[in-house]
């Protein structure tokens, strides 16, 4: 086998459960780093001609779950034409798999700003993976008055979790609001359409009984460079500005590409 890039370290799959066609979790234990919720390492395999080909992908669970932070969760979307993603979703139960040592990415609850009363998780797709790690930190309900995570699909078939969330709901009670959007479905009990068209309308905020805020808000976007970008339009719109360590503000985000 080719040498291990410095970096990555042997890991096993433990598990693999398919949620369609395309959306799978893969189940991984190898001896990373301790990492934040929130953040993302690297999987790996070798290419089979000298090299290796390795994406980033955010961690599921939580790093203070009863399993141990060495036990990683990671939620992936197969792409036909990806050169990992397929072969990703052809691993099974005792297969090898290389890791990222360490974790990075600043989309955590260190990086949010003092003060903040009302937290706001909008997602589409697979990038609902680091709210949920987010979501499920112990103790995180002392720290705000409201949660509110909004998950963008387009098929109802892809808003999963549902067991997690309803414990969310159960252990959050009336602080955690969950706002599912579906696309190109009409679903009851959804909204229809794009986060930053349904955040200009206000029936966001409607759905989630929480209304935006410039001194109580804090957002955390986190999708494709699309929804990104015309999210953070939108909110700089309604009159939000980027969080920035030298200049904090209200929102900040991670493009999931």
């Amino acid at each position: 086998m080719t040498e291990i890039p410095h970096g990555l370290i042997k890991g096993v799959v433990l598990r693999r459960y398919d949620w369609t066609e395309r959306l799978f979790s893969l189940f991984v234990e190898a001896p990373i780093s301790a990492y934040q919720a929130g953040q993302f390492t690297k999987l790996a395999l070798p290419d089979g001609y000298g090299d290796w080909v390795r994406r980033a992908y955010s961690i599921v669970n939580n790093p203070k779950q009863t399993e141990g932070h060495q036990q990683m969760e990671f939620l992936i979307i197969a792409d036909e034409s990806g050169e990992l993603s397929p072969r990703l979703k052809a691993l099974n139960s005792g297969d090898e798999i290389f890791v990222g040592k360490e974790a990075s990415g600043f989309m955590t609850i260190n990086e949010m700003p003092e003060g903040v009363e009302d937290l706001w998780l909008l997602s589409t797709g697979t990038a609902i993976g680091p709210f949920i790690s987010i979501l499920e930190t112990p103790l995180l309900e002392s720290r705000f008055k409201n949660i509110v995570l909004v998950h963008a699909v387009r098929t109802q078939s892809e808003l999963i979790y549902q067991e997690r969330i309803q414990q969310l709901i159960n252990r959050y009670n009336k602080r955690f609001h969950y706002v599912p959007i579906v696309s190109r479905e009409h679903v009851t009990g959804t909204l229809c359409g794009r986060i930053p068209t349904l955040l200009l309308s206000r029936e966001i905020e409607n759905r989630a009984k929480c209304q935006l805020s410039k001194t109580r808000s804090f957002l955390y976007l986190c999708g494709n460079p699309n929804m990104v970008k015309d999210t953070s339009d939108a909110l700089k719109e309604l009159g939000f500005n980027k969080h920035l360590r030298r200049k904090p503000g209200q929102f900040s985000s991670e493009n999931y590409w």
